[in-house]
């Protein structure tokens, strides 16, 4: 039988073998050659200047994405809510690591993700990731860990790498985000004017310059600062696709939900308001609206007079712009009733657009959002007041600007939205309401350092630890609200969540060379599992070696006195006991599982594992069998 490996994803070397499907020849010994591979590619000029974009420790930042880790996700059951229903997930740790760990059971599965990094503003607190120090260099010179050892520290703008540390911080989470996401899904990053510039650049290499879909200004606040030269009343939304479509959706002629049925991202039309259509002239053709008959840019075959037939008055383009269509054509239209000439039949031409011909087209939104239609950051504000006596987060983002980019996004029932800066949980939060009021099932995954809430804070004075415990409890507090306010009609929304925790292997580490040994570590030895660790642990370990989702069905039950663990019907079934039966492990073999796994020590000796694999080979051969 085989081990599990417990390990995330090595990303660099699946990246060479794919290089070695293609050019064979390239690689050798795990290897590649880049001079026959630049030759092989056409590339026959060397040292040419070229544009690119690069700060102090960028190549360090992108060999970290690929590099693998020993690190596991545990359940927290006493910490989740709705733990055996719901479909959503809390994960707390460093995101880097997580995003690592969740590489193989939700790659390609994620529809939209949506991040709130934090600015380098010279006061917030970073991850910074150290890879050539040890722990004690690394705290000597930056310092700051949390008491669970995490990653944090200060970015002051004194520091002489004010913008590289914050570039190496987000580069590799970026690159593991890019491959969680579906071919048609899409991420959405706010930002300020201080790293703006460079997040844009960062993500054209990361996703590609040809898959940047939008710079969405942001009015995050609606009131006047009078202490700086200009009042800067708005963020941005980076929003990059994973696989972008270019064709013009207001030019085709198939129904909407026919555009959408490919595996690319477009954004999702807005529906046309039918309050701005009329029919004063009880046009047989239904409401209409006057739309303007000229466009930008100066173009010479469109560019011609019209004669009023009601006034005679010859009217041409205004400056610097042109008729919208062909002499031809508009012949055609004029003759058809599509043009008309103002109000009262004296003004100059415009075209007539009827709702019926353009309701399944919809109309496309705006590149700039407004504080009063989606939320401010005083709004976002007063939503927490309203579940918490004080505001226990200072910088939350207002439900109401999610749920217009999960719209926005075309994120459907039963798709999955992740949030790995996830603060307060506004997109949680979000994700219950919009579900709420439309019947949905889409589900969050939120991801979270537990970073200390600051003395003295309102958080602190509440008697909060950590911004997880904060985003756990407004949850809670929201789910509750949501359920309560929709009455019967959200009887089966979910509003639960399972708290998974970032830890160390569940694996006894060894590094022990063979003359090391003695019969004392041997006999410490014979169990492979550190002491600390429950079933439940084991189970999760598993689920992110097989890759897995962590967020299906999961039963336990006693089988011969032993106890067994199903997940999602038979995904995978799991034994962790000592010195397990043959009946037991026939009754799991029956059950023909997709996947099963026992402990090395559930079997005294070589002997009994063959027989195990035996067994499995008779009563379900096409069940994977592993051991830990």
């Amino acid at each position: 039988m085989d081990k599990m490996r417990f390990e995330s994803a090595n990303l660099t070397a699946a990246n060479i073998e794919k290089i070695a499907e293609l050019f064979p020849g390239v690689v050798t010994e795990g290897k590649v050659n880049f001079d026959l591979l630049r030759s092989l590619l056409g590339d026959e000029v060397y040292g040419d200047e070229a544009y690119e974009f690069t700060w102090v420790g960028k190549r360090a930042a992108i060999a970290e994405a690929g590099r693998p880790i020993r690190k596991t996700l545990r359940p927290c059951p006493e910490e989740s809510k709705n733990w055996d229903t719901t479909e959503n997930l809390y994960i707390e740790g460093d995101n880097l690591d997580v995003l690592k760990l969740l590489q193989e059971s939700y790659l390609g599965k994620v529809k939209m993700i949506y991040i709130d990094p934090p600015y380098n503003t010279g006061n917030d607190f970073i991850y910074r990731d150290n890879f050539t120090r040890n722990r004690d260099e690394y705290a000597g010179e930056a310092g700051v860990y949390d008491e669970d050892g995490d990653r944090l520290f200060r970015n002051t703008e004194s520091n002489g790498r004010f913008h590289s540390d914050w570039c190496s911080m987000m580069y590799p989470r970026l690159v593991l985000a890019r491959n969680l996401l579906r071919d048609d899904g899409v991420i959405f990053i706010s930002i300020d004017d201080g790293e703006q510039g460079q997040l844009k650049k960062i993500c054209d290499e990361v996703f590609g310059e040809s898959n940047f879909a939008a710079c969405i200004p942001w009015q995050s606040r609606l009131s006047m600062q009078n202490d700086t030269d200009l009042s800067i009343n708005h963020e941005y939304l980076i929003v990059y696709a994973k696989k972008r479509r270019f064709e013009n959706r207001r030019l085709k002629e198939s129904n909407v939900n026919t555009w959408y049925n490919k595996d690319s991202f477009v954004f999702r039309p807005l529906p046309l308001d039918k309050d701005k259509f009329d029919n004063p002239d009880n046009d047989p053709r239904g409401l209409w609206k006057a739309d303007p008959f000229d466009a930008p840019n100066v173009r010479p075959n469109l560019t011609y007079p019209i004669t009023n037939p009601n006034t005679g008055e010859q009217h041409l383009p205004p400056s610097g712009r042109h008729w919208r269509i062909s002499p031809e054509k508009f012949s055609s239209a004029l003759a058809n009733g599509r043009i008309i000439f103002g109000k009262n039949g004296t003004g100059r031409p415009q075209m007539k657009s009827f709702y019926e011909e353009k309701k399944d087209f919809g109309s496309i939104d705006n590149s700039w959002f407004s504080g009063d239609k989606v939320g401010t950051a005083t709004a976002a504000t007063k939503e927490l007041q309203f579940l918490f006596e004080n505001s226990p987060f200072d910088t939350p983002k207002p439900t109401t600007l999610l749920k217009k980019l999960i719209t926005l996004g075309f994120v459907e029932s039963g798709d999955i939205i992740l949030d790995f800066f996830s603060g307060s949980a506004t997109t949680a939060h979000a994700v219950m309401q919009l579900n709420a009021e439309d019947g949905g099932k889409r589900k969050f995954i939120m991801v979270q350092l537990p970073e200390p809430c600051p003395e003295g804070s309102e958080a602190a004075k509440a008697g909060y630890k950590n911004i997880c415990e904060i985003g756990k409890e407004r949850i809670r507090r929201a789910g509750e609200k949501i359920k309560e306010a929709a009455g019967l009609t959200a009887q089966n929304l979910d509003i639960g969540f399972r708290v998974l925790k970032l830890d160390d292997t569940n694996m006894k580490d060894v590094y022990y060379a063979a003359s090391e040994y003695t019969q004392d570590l041997l006999s410490m030895m014979e169990d492979n599992i550190k002491d600390d660790r429950t079933d439940m642990d084991l189970l999760y370990a598993c689920l992110l070696d097989w890759g897995l989702p962590l967020s299906m069905p999961h039963t336990q039950e006693k089988i011969g006195g032993f106890t067994v663990h199903t997940y999602n019907d038979g995904d995978l079934i799991a034994c962790f006991d000592k010195h397990i039966s043959d009946e037991v492990v026939k009754e799991i073999a029956r059950r023909q599982p997709l996947r099963a796994v026992f402990r090395d020590s559930s079997f005294a000796c070589s002997p009994e594992k063959i027989n195990v694999e035996e067994i499995f080979k008779l009563l379900a051969p096409n069940t994977s069998v592993r051991v830990i």
